[in-house]
């Protein structure tokens, strides 16, 4: 039997994030991605690796949801960038026309490449429509920040307080990041959710983010969800997951690293 997910994200040209990592994470667990596009992201090597952001026109993300999910039966889906506040409206009205069991959101606030005005208005967007229907979210330390409302988290307390903020704003499941920038020798990620809080931690692999991380580890979560785990035993193989692909990195021409999701094992 094979397992159905869905991911709503961008493309990433380079391969290192956006919707080909998750993807190739989906494949690397045994499950079967299907994708929607929402907007086409490429670095400029001739700009400092800037972002090229160019968004998907909203008909043809409610086209792409709409096959997908007639095509196969699919009770989870994973949402990373959407990248516009019309992207935003119609990826809401699309998710919550379907039954999903499960919604990943992994909250890209910032999305590069936008004047700073647009990128408000998509973070105030995402926050008001996307937010609520997600039953996992997956910030990373500056989105966990954002999200509950505090100025810095230094500690794995602050961690936690602050994603316990954030599933007070109705979210059943806050996985928050603590990664590299969290101070501290390991990278840490919380779980809390009305079961309680529950830390995940590794030694830290290097002391700089690596492209794709945060892609992948939400659409680990996303794909052992698909196979019938619980969410506590789906993070605990989306923090081995990603540990393996970030160990594994692959070195590029580009200012950064990526990480390669081939490199788990199970």
């Amino acid at each position: 039997m094979v397992d159905f997910a869905l991911v709503v994200a961008g493309s990433e040209a380079s391969g290192g994030a956006g919707i080909q990592a998750d993807l190739k994470t989906f494949q690397q667990l045994g499950v079967h991605g299907s994708g929607a596009l929402t907007c086409i992201v490429s670095f400029d090597p001739k700009n400092d690796w800037g972002h090229r952001f160019v968004p998907v026109d909203a008909p043809v993300i409610a086209d792409q949801i709409e096959a997908a999910t007639a095509v196969h039966d699919i009770d989870v889906v994973k949402i990373g960038m959407l990248g516009t506040p019309v992207t935003i409206e119609t990826v809401a009205r699309e998710v919550s026309a379907r039954s999903f069991k499960h919604v990943v959101l992994d909250p890209v606030l910032i999305c590069k490449g936008q004047e700073p005005g647009a990128a408000l208005d998509t973070d105030t967007a995402l926050r008001e429509k996307v937010l609520p229907l997600a039953t996992v979210v997956t910030p990373n330390l500056f989105e966990t920040k954002t999200l509950a409302g505090v100025d810095d988290i230094t500690t794995v307390d602050e961690l936690v307080a602050a994603a316990k903020r954030i599933h007070e704003l109705g979210v059943p499941f806050v996985v928050a990041k603590g990664g590299v920038e969290l101070p501290g020798p390991d990278a840490v990620d919380v779980l809390v959710s009305d079961d309680g809080v529950e830390v995940f931690s590794r030694p830290k692999i290097g002391e700089e983010r690596v492209s794709g991380a945060g892609c992948t580890f939400a659409a680990a979560i996303t794909a052992e969800l698909a196979k019938g785990a619980s969410v506590r035993d789906a993070v605990a193989v989306a923090k081995d997951f990603v540990t393996a692909a970030v160990e594994a990195r692959l070195p590029s021409n580009a200012p950064f690293t990526s990480a390669w999701q081939g490199a788990y094992a199970g």
